[in-house]
């Protein structure tokens, strides 16, 4: 394959100060919208904020300034990768600009990158998106110019080979093309993106984890996320609104591989623009949004509470990371939805015990300390769905955790109850539950390592559980 060539779109500042002069003069039988007036610097931004919207009435000349970066960033709790970004983040900053607009793009490659990167922009109108005119070695510059013909909201990536590469370590992002009129305004704007990470070790694992190309060949992510890491847009990151007020959100799927169901949990989008384009639907419940697509959606908040923002391709919601929160704050419409007005019983779905692989390599603590650390994040991605983050559990449906009689009188039967799963009645705490817990094939060390957790919190007996232990339970069954 001929590796992508290196140039830039001019080779001086006379020549790039005569074409934009050129340009500048175009009006709307060219493609553009209007005579080019004036210059301006781009207001990027970093995921989940938009710049203002645009409020001129004439195309300009913008300059843009980005900055390729390869840093290590946090993927989840105790897991870190190498990401390749735009801007120093994933997904790379956003750009807005107008219909007519006359863009001088300037792409930066940071002296102490290791790898060199372009730049291919769905926005653009000739070859490669701008790939072809963009390509810079560490320590390098590009400059090429094009004209925002388009109206729309569109995705850029890195098109270096190996593309998929570059683009699943995180070099993508999104450009709006505003039209010509602009957008009809709304209270709140978010940038919400998609995207695939293929890593050595499994979900979870922690430490600084390679990419892994074979995994990227096979189409199957261990994470598959929302802004560049797991619990990037949850808890005092989660996205925030108030009871009637106008949401849009700006969501792109850098892939590279899959498409997004993106959906969010309870409500529903007033208008959709269809992958992006000028194309409006209303009333809809789940957008699908195409590898190196976007879409816009739209919506008015009406109650409170917290929404969840899935991909409902559900497993890579609630097992790969690809989960954030819409929190909206104001008074409540019991018209609308009443909140919880009756008890009933929860019966927990399935009735047989299920079994989860775990085939990465095990990590083992050296002492008492990084067994709770690494058993709180075994608790975090397998039990607390179920038994809630502070060990409460769920009334009628999940026993609590918490000062738990059933665990702390007998700590082998916690052992076997964590090793085999458990399905039928028991008592915890007075209270009567029956249902399925699914056996999570844990190795002896996860197992001891979430126990230890457990005990030691929310005033349990404070049991230090060894692997020892859970093997010698485990070869009693």
């Amino acid at each position: 394959m001929t590796p992508p060539r290196r140039c830039t779109s001019f080779p001086s500042a006379i020549a790039l100060t005569a074409v934009l002069t050129f340009i500048a003069g175009c009006d709307s039988s060219s493609g553009g919208t209007g005579v080019v007036s004036g210059t301006e610097e781009a207001v990027l931004t970093l995921a989940p904020n938009v710049p203002p919207p645009i409020t001129r009435d004439h195309p300009t000349r913008v300059v843009v300034n980005l900055e390729s970066q390869e840093l290590v960033l946090p993927l989840s709790d105790g897991v870190d990768y190498t990401f390749w970004t735009f801007g120093g983040g994933v997904p790379g900053r956003f750009i807005r600009v107008r219909e007519g607009d006359v863009v001088e793009f300037h792409l930066n490659n940071r002296p102490d990158s290791r790898m060199p990167h372009n730049i291919d922009l769905h926005a653009v109108t000739g070859p490669g998106g701008g790939a072809t005119s963009s390509f810079v070695t560490p320590g390098q510059s590009a400059t090429f110019v094009f004209k925002a013909l388009n109206p729309g909201l569109y995705v850029y990536h890195c098109a270096t080979a190996p593309v998929g590469m570059h683009i699943a370590n995180g070099m993508y992002g999104l450009i709006l093309v505003e039209p010509e009129g602009g957008l009809p305004p709304v209270d709140r704007e978010y940038y919400v993106m998609q995207g695939e990470i293929y890593t050595a070790g499994g979900y979870g694992e922690p430490g600084l984890q390679p990419f892994d190309m074979e995994k990227a060949l096979d189409e199957d992510p261990d994470y598959v996320v929302f802004n560049g890491a797991v619990g990037a847009l949850t808890g005092d990151n989660a996205l925030t609104a108030d009871v009637g007020e106008t949401v849009r959100l700006f969501v792109g799927n850098g892939g590279p591989s899959l498409i997004s169901s993106f959906h969010v949990i309870g409500e529903i989008f007033d208008r959709v623009h269809i992958e992006a384009g000028t194309a409006v639907t209303e009333n809809v419940q789940t957008t699908l949004v195409p590898a190196g697509g976007a879409a816009i959606v739209e919506f008015e908040t009406q109650v409170p509470g917290e929404f969840l923002i899935v991909d409902h391709a559900i497993f890579r919601a609630f097992n790969k990371g690809a989960l954030g929160m819409l929190t909206v704050g104001g008074e409540g419409d019991s018209l609308i939805y009443s909140g919880r007005i009756q008890e009933g019983v929860y019966v927990p779905e399935g009735g047989a015990v299920q079994t989860l692989p775990a085939d990465a390599p095990v990590v083992r603590a050296t002492n008492d300390a990084e067994r709770v650390a690494f058993g709180q994040r075994v608790f975090t991605q397998n039990c607390s769905a179920c038994h809630q983050a502070n060990g409460e559990g769920l009334a009628n449906a999940f026993p609590p955790l918490a000062g738990a009689d059933y665990l702390n009188a007998d700590r082998a039967r916690a052992i076997a109850t964590v090793v085999n799963g458990l399905d039928g009645p028991l008592t915890v705490n007075g209270e009567r539950f029956d249902g399925v817990m699914p056996a999570l094939r844990l190795t002896d060390e996860d197992v001891a390592n979430v126990l230890t957790y457990v005990y030691s919190e929310w005033g349990n007996a404070g049991f230090v559980i060894q692997p020892a232990e859970v093997a010698a339970v485990r070869a009693q069954q």
